[in-house]
């Protein structure tokens, strides 16, 4: 009997040890804030060097992408008329959000607030979708900063006709392409909606990231092919980081912090074993 109660104890007492052990294991609000940090910077630098690694397949979608863009572009002043003939009949409180829901400081707020939910609530799958969140915005938005300057198109409102382009104007009229907050309101809607498998779901999140890209046509800001062009941007960004984050970083199913019991009895023992 003494034996049993021996085996017992010790058990027990190895019990409580790997759970200490375990716990001490978990990894802290700061670890997991650095180790973020390190995916959401690598999630833009993998998107920049993506190219270079490129397959047939890739160069198959970029052409697809220059041709869908050449036919837009063709049709470019005549849809410019007719999105701005329907403005008039646009509730303002969808223009409105087109506007907020686009401008970076209300984007990165939101992105801000999903990834300190996960971050706080160790919740493994929200985090990842933060850190998706913030490192596409901040490489497709480094993408359109640049390109706007570099490519100097000007505004439908400039007056000059969908070819008239000054390259490295310091001119608002002239940084029409790509759309910014095109880029940043369907980065967000993207990436939302891949973390979900139902389809009416997706289609209405993707729906309203629509709301921006489409209120830039109402207002005249931007041409088709702009906003077209942007949520192609948007999209390869996301798929980029998203499968990055999937394969080369530990976003898996979180941190098991259950514990399951069994008894082990055998010839001459008993014990308690728990599972972690």
């Amino acid at each position: 009997m003494k034996k049993i109660y021996l085996i017992a104890f010790l058990a027990f007492q190895s019990l409580l040890f790997s759970q200490n052990k375990k716990n001490d294991s978990l990894p802290t609000t700061l670890e997991l804030l650095k180790y973020d940090g390190v995916s959401t910077f690598n999630g833009l630098t993998t998107t920049y060097t993506k190219p270079l690694k490129w397959k047939k397949n890739n160069f198959l979608t970029a052409g697809i992408i220059i041709i869908g863009t050449g036919a837009l572009y063709l049709i470019d002043e005549e849809s410019n008329i007719w999105f701005e003939n329907q403005e008039k009949d646009i509730p303002g409180i969808i223009k409105d959000f087109g506007w907020y829901y686009g401008s970076p400081q209300n984007n990165y707020a939101i992105n801000g607030v999903v990834y300190l939910y996960g971050l706080i609530t160790k919740n493994q799958k929200i985090r990842k979708t933060g850190v998706l969140l913030i490192s596409a915005a901040s490489t497709a938005g480094l993408i359109q900063t640049i390109s706007k300057i570099t490519v100097g198109r000007g505004r439908p409102g400039a007056g000059e006709g969908k070819g008239s382009f000054k390259p490295f104007s310091k001119e608002g009229g002239f940084h029409s392409f790509p759309s910014g907050h095109t880029i940043l309101s369907f980065t967000t809607a993207y990436a939302i909606g891949k973390q979900f498998k139902n389809p009416l779901l997706k289609a209405a999140i993707y729906g309203v990231g629509m709301i921006a890209p489409v209120s830039r046509l109402w207002a005249g800001a931007h041409w088709l092919t702009d906003v077209g062009l942007s949520m192609a941007i948007s999209i390869l960004v996301v798929d980029t980081i998203d499968n990055y984050l999937n394969t080369k970083r530990d976003y898996g199913q979180g941190f098991k912090n259950s514990i399951s019991w069994k008894f082990n009895i055998g010839l001459g023992r008993v014990g308690l074993i728990g599972t972690f």
